[in-house]
C-alpha cells in the first residue's frame, strides 16, 4: 500500500470502518469473516494477518481461528455468526449465489439487516483485498510470530493507526479520524509504530 499512498488511505479508512470501528458485530467477529474469505480464496497474508487478529480479539484463541476457516459449521461460534459466515462463502463465489433463504436464515438466527449487510460488504471488499495482495504478487513474512505481534497490535489500535507505519508523511497528515468522526486531520503524533 505504500506504493499508491493515495489509493491506501480509503482502502485503510474502509477496513477500519468495517472490522474496527463500534457495530454490533464484536470485531472478533469481523475479522473471523474477513479470515474465513480470505482463506477461501487462498490468500495466505489476508488470512494470516487478520486471522491473527481475530485472535487477539478472541483472547489469542488460534484454535477457534483455525476451526472457522476449515469447518465453521463446527466450530464454537454463534449460529448467527455460522448464519453470516454461510452467506460470506457465497459472496466469496459471487454474489448472485446469497438467496434470499441465506438471509432469512441469518434473520432467525439473530442477525439484523446492517449485520448482513456488513457481512456482504466484508466479504466483497476482502475478495478485492485479497486479488489486490495476490495480484501484486506481495511480498509475505511466513513468520507466524510476525502476525501475532502484528495481529495485538492492530485488535489494539486500529487500521488508521497501523497504516501509519508505511504512508508517507504527507498522507498521515491528511488522514481524517473515521472512530470519533471528526473531520480534523489527525496529528502526526499520535501515530505509534
Amino acid at each position: 500500500m505504500a506504493f499508491r499512498p493515495e489509493t491506501a488511505k480509503p482502502l485503510n479508512e474502509l477496513a477500519e470502518t468495517l472490522l474496527h470501528a463500534p457495530n454490533s458485530l464484536s470485531p472478533g467477529e469481523r475479522e473471523l469473516i474477513a479470515t474465513y474469505v480470505s482463506a477461501q480464496n487462498d490468500c495466505y497474508f489476508c488470512q494470516t494477518v487478520h486471522g491473527a487478529i481475530a485472535a487477539a480479539h478472541l483472547d489469542g484463541n488460534e484454535k477457534l481461528v483455525q476451526c472457522v476457516k476449515t469447518d465453521f459449521l463446527n466450530a464454537e461460534i454463534s449460529d448467527k455468526l455460522k448464519a453470516l459466515l454461510a452467506i460470506a462463502g457465497k459472496v466469496q463465489k459471487g454474489g448472485k449465489y446469497v438467496t434470499t433463504a441465506d438471509v432469512e436464515a441469518a434473520r432467525q438466527q439473530g442477525a439484523t439487516d446492517i449485520e448482513i449487510h456488513d457481512t456482504v460488504l466484508i466479504a466483497a471488499a476482502f475478495c478485492m483485498y485479497n486479488r489486490y495482495v495476490d495480484g501484486l504478487d506481495t511480498w509475505q513474512p511466513l513468520d507466524e510470530e510476525l502476525y501475532r505481534q502484528r495481529g495485538r497490535k492492530t485488535a489494539k489500535e486500529g487500521y488508521i493507526t497501523m497504516s501509519q507505519e508505511y504512508l508517507p508523511h504527507e498522507s498521515r497528515l491528511s488522514t481524517h479520524s473515521i472512530t470519533n468522526g471528526s473531520e480534523e486531520p489527525k496529528d502526526a503524533a499520535h501515530c505509534t509504530a
